[in-house]
């Protein structure tokens, strides 16, 4: 049975059943394949096309709503002969890499939708970061996605089984990666994490080498790279996310560098599954690490067990999450507020006098 251009994006019955719900016929569906000043790059069935944001999903947005991302199955009314098409819903995520939007309070920033795997690619030379690495491992497991982390520049590295074994520390129970884009060795082994009709995004700092290493997985240049500068570092190329469809059938999406990941909701459970395990044994249920007697962490630390710059790093996303949970809940209220202030008055301004 041939399979058709959607399904090959992704495309399955759910998806489709939620379209059909919209009870709108003549909207098709469309995958987000790229950004660009407020328009996108939309994929369908009859080609690609441009699209824009209908007014609604702006409306929508300051109480909750969602405005496509990368990788989003959306709903559009339009067609590719004209190459142009109006965005009207976006289909539920299954999954969604989202940071807070730097500078905005409360408000996140959907880096990329629907993918089934996060590459997290932490250089192993001077760059190297493990604090860097637990929050891009509590955004991949809060998104639903399954995080897989690849250890760039190894030809670079002097002592690269001390490097694996440090990452393996934080990454528990995830697979880790080590590869060259410049010699190859280790990229076999990513491949096969790449699989046809799913989807995965590269997250990494600039320069860490993303677009690099997509070449490679896609044995062609796809994506727009620079020679590597003078110090040995990578040099900043990508400048918007986009999805590209790899000749394997995989598909991958591309981000620009991260110069700084805050995280935007959940919990860090997963990510410090050492210290939600010690914390168990605590004498106190509700014991918060600080300075309570019995409590198992802080024993830990004392015995050498834990490092005491992880425990500062959990105490540091909580306290981060709890904080920007504060503020989102306090913005959503006022929004919907307003919201309801102004449906009032206007079913109010609009109503036929009593008779």
């Amino acid at each position: 049975m041939s399979v058709s251009r959607m399904e090959s994006l992704g495309w399955d019955a759910s998806w489709a059943s939620e379209l059909e719900g919209l009870s709108q016929p003549d909207l098709i569906p469309g995958r987000v394949a790229a950004q660009h000043r407020g328009a996108y790059v939309v994929w369908t069935e009859d080609g690609d096309v441009r699209a824009e944001v209908a007014g609604a999903l702006y409306y929508a947005r300051d109480v909750g709503g969602a405005l496509p991302a990368v990788g989003d199955w959306v709903a559009v009314r339009g067609r590719a002969e004209n190459g142009r098409a109006t965005v009207h819903a976006v289909l539920g995520r299954r999954t969604a890499i989202a940071r807070k939007n730097a500078g905005l309070d409360s408000v996140d920033q959907v880096l990329a939708a629907n993918v089934d795997r996060v590459f997290l690619l932490n250089g192993v030379d001077e760059d190297f970061s493990l604090r860097r690495l637990e929050r891009y491992l509590a955004t991949a497991w809060e998104s639903g996605a399954d995080p897989v982390v690849v250890l760039t520049k190894i030809d670079l590295c002097g002592d690269l089984e001390s490097r694996i074994f440090e990452t393996e520390s934080v990454a528990i129970g995830v697979p880790v990666l080590p590869v060259s884009n410049l010699t190859g060795d280790g990229l076999d082994a990513l491949g096969a994490y790449v699989e046809p009709g799913r989807t995965s995004v590269l997250l990494g700092s600039s320069g860490v080498g993303k677009s690099t290493l997509l070449n490679r997985l896609a044995g062609e240049d796809v994506m727009r790279t620079a020679e590597v500068a003078a110090d040995g570092t990578g040099r900043h190329t990508t400048t918007h996310r986009e999805l590209l469809l790899l000749s394997g059938g995989g598909l991958v999406i591309d981000t620009p560098g991260l110069r700084e990941l805050q995280l935007f909701e959940g919990d860090v459970s997963a990510t410090f599954a050492d210290i939600e395990e010690l914390a168990a044994e605590c004498r106190f249920r509700d014991c918060a690490h600080q300075q309570e007697p019995g409590c198992a962490v802080h024993a830990a630390v004392d015995n050498g067990v834990l490092e005491l710059d992880r425990l500062r790093s959990w105490r540091k996303l909580q306290r981060e999450l709890a904080s920007i949970e504060a503020r989102t809940n306090k913005r959503l209220h006022a929004a919907r507020k307003r919201r309801w202030k102004e449906i009032s008055k206007y079913a109010r301004s609009n109503a036929r006098p009593s008779r």
